[in-house]
């Protein structure tokens, strides 16, 4: 797999660390998973492969996987739910998901997740943990922290974007930065290209007419506080096959996590794009 995308710029994910105050992340290969932390309480959203090294990564940020409660689920891809699997080691069997009624479809059974511009079926993935389903434009609370509901599908069926506190989108696999702005998520992977399209535009339209600006953080290549940025290319596609705006940043090999150590999560918050 990784020799697959070395030098195409496709992945660009965070080194673990902090974002701000309370936001941090954990890197596992070409992915991120995070952690929003308020007083007492630290909510997960996603949870990432089933990553050998993800607890001592977690140390690093001084959060303990058995302090983890909840966990808010973007989408059931393998690499945003391989810790709570029914065959991971177990770091967090004891804490509530929360993910989208319609993504639960795959969850059990009723619906089968497909890639590779459909011609692949994925193998249905396996969860016990206790879930709390939900749905568009739901609002909630867990311990004071607000956490809205945005559904926006196209990559599954059942994509839930969360803006927590009315200022961190996580964004899950809904959008791609390019070293010139957002474009919608990689088309190779998507259910429908058309919707992923027409959901980013409808939930720029949201976000705008509330006046919100938050921090888009996304899956698998960064963060930005730049909401034009953030929408730049809404209305296109990142394609694996076509060449891209050049981005110096980028790691040639992101599977490559040599510059991912305990030191640099320590050394300050993460840097943003398009800023």
């Amino acid at each position: 797999m990784s020799r697959m995308y070395r030098g195409k710029e496709i992945f660009k994910p965070l080194n673990t660390g902090w974002i701000d105050e309370n936001a941090a992340c954990v890197r596992e290969w070409v992915a991120n998973i995070f952690f929003y932390r308020k007083g007492d309480t630290t909510i997960m959203v996603d949870a990432g492969y089933n990553y050998d090294r993800l607890a001592e990564k977690m140390g690093w940020l001084g959060i303990d996987p058995k302090s983890i409660h909840h966990i808010l689920i973007t989408h059931q891809d393998t690499d945003h739910v391989g810790a709570v699997e029914a065959d991971s080691p177990g770091l967090f069997r004891n804490a509530k998901l929360y993910i989208g009624e319609i993504e639960n479809r795959y969850l059990i059974g009723e619906a089968r997740r497909r890639v590779i511009y459909h011609l692949c079926k994925l193998p249905q993935v396996t969860i016990c943990n206790e879930k709390q389903l939900l749905h568009d434009g739901e609002v909630f609370d867990i311990d004071g922290v607000r956490i809205e509901c945005f559904l926006v599908p196209g990559h599954t069926w059942g994509h839930m974007v969360y803006l927590i506190d009315d200022k961190y989108l996580f964004t899950g696999d809904t959008l791609w930065f390019g070293a010139d702005g957002g474009y919608s998520f990689i088309s190779s992977l998507a259910e429908d290209n058309k919707l992923a399209v027409q959901s980013l535009a409808e939930l720029e339209r949201k976000l705008r007419a509330r006046g919100l600006h938050p921090y888009f953080i996304t899956g698998h290549t960064g963060w930005t506080d730049n909401f034009a940025f953030a929408f730049a290319h809404k209305d296109k596609r990142c394609s694996p096959f076509k060449k891209r705006v050049h981005d110096p940043s980028a790691p040639y090999d992101a599977y490559d996590e040599s510059d991912d150590t305990e030191e640099n999560a320590k050394s300050g918050f993460l840097k943003g794009v398009g800023r």
